[in-house]
């Protein structure tokens, strides 16, 4: 299982660093790793559309925001919204609507509510390191790699570290398209993006 400091171990492995003992250590090396993580996971995230960080909500019109012209409603995206997979009228998200528009904080359409299908980086899906496949984490771990080995070891990462990224990424998207499920999505539950009830499965619990 993936934790915060096997990542950071793992990333600087790749760097030839001495591995930490804790998160609390003071290192440069940890410094570094924690002022990088956060951009790094979300940057990771957002490179494809992986099956443990997908999550699904219903959200209804914004009661704050009244479009003036074109669509009807306004719907604020979810504060864990990392990139969009399905958008429906329908709840079981098989009819995608295509007629909306995407602004960078809020969706405008004319039907209400919304079945939204999005990569997410909240605690219970994509920022779960314990639900990572081991594929995606050498991914995360590569990246970070790269993104912090100048202020690691003092030089810019080495052309086949960034190859062994690109690798990593493509190795991580293949091996999870093979749990896409085969034509229909899971059933069960929605929950409103403005509150609603708590459930046992990933595929319904509370949004924001």
């Amino acid at each position: 299982m993936t934790t915060k400091l096997t990542l950071y171990n793992a990333a600087i492995r790749k760097l030839g660093h001495e591995r930490l003992a804790s998160l609390a250590e003071a290192s440069t090396a940890r410094y570094a790793l924690d002022d990088a993580y956060d951009e790094t996971l979300r940057y990771c995230l957002e490179q494809g559309f992986w099956n443990f960080a997908m999550r699904a909500v219903q959200i209804d019109r914004s009661v704050s925001v009244t479009p003036t012209f074109g669509y009807a409603y306004a719907f604020a995206k979810p504060a864990d919204f990392i990139r969009l997979y399905a958008m429906s009228a329908e709840d079981t998200l098989r009819a995608a609507l295509t007629d909306f528009v995407d602004e960078p904080n809020y969706w405008f359409a004319n039907q209400d509510p919304l079945f939204v299908k999005y990569v997410s980086d909240d605690t219970a899906y994509g920022r779960d390191l314990s639900v990572w496949p081991a594929t995606f984490a050498n991914y995360v771990a590569l990246r970070l790699a790269a993104e912090t080995c100048r202020r690691i070891t003092g030089s810019a990462p080495s052309e086949d570290l960034r190859r062994e990224e690109k690798r990593a990424k493509i190795d991580a998207a293949s091996k999870d398209a093979m749990n896409e499920p085969a034509g229909f999505l899971p059933g069960g539950s929605w929950v409103r993006s403005r509150g609603g009830g708590a459930h046992a499965s990933r595929w319904d619990r509370t949004a924001v």
